[in-house]
């Protein structure tokens, strides 16, 4: 099965611990013209009352332009691949597994099937690490 492949920058937000404090970030991102296609939003343990957001992709230097005015930063620390495939049993124990093999250290996997189709967002520390990554991956 041929996994489709790519990096992708990821941006990054705190966000109020409060009702709509997420709501905020997102419709000003809307009215700017985002098409997201991954987010996941948390409250951030060690720093009580706040939380953090963590998006992709921005397209456009007028969205780049309105995310920053909200907080959003291209996160330097966090180097992600987006990994699109058909959906089948096993295939993020596959992932980690060659990542194990490899001596990856994943800093996080998330993933999620429609229909017969899955997509998944796996994070490293290091750019040298996501480069090996991307070849592991790209002969699943």
């Amino acid at each position: 099965m041929a996994l489709n492949v790519s990096r992708v920058d990821v941006w990054a937000a705190s966000i109020e611990d409060k009702p709509g404090g997420l709501a905020g970030k997102l419709s000003a991102l809307a009215k700017a013209g985002a098409q997201l296609e991954f987010l996941v939003a948390r409250r951030a343990p060690d720093k009580p009352g706040t939380g953090v957001v963590f998006l992709t992709p921005l397209k456009g230097a007028a969205l780049v332009r309105a995310a920053k005015k909200e907080g959003f930063e291209k996160t330097d620390s966090l180097h992600s691949i987006r990994i699109e495939a058909p959906d089948e049993p096993g295939l993020c124990a596959r992932i980690s597994q060659a990542m194990a093999e490899a001596g990856i250290n994943l800093r996080g996997l998330s993933a999620a099937a429609v229909g017969d189709r899955c997509v998944a967002y796996l994070a490293v520390d290091a750019a040298p690490d996501a480069a090996k990554a991307m070849k592991i991956l790209k002969k699943l």
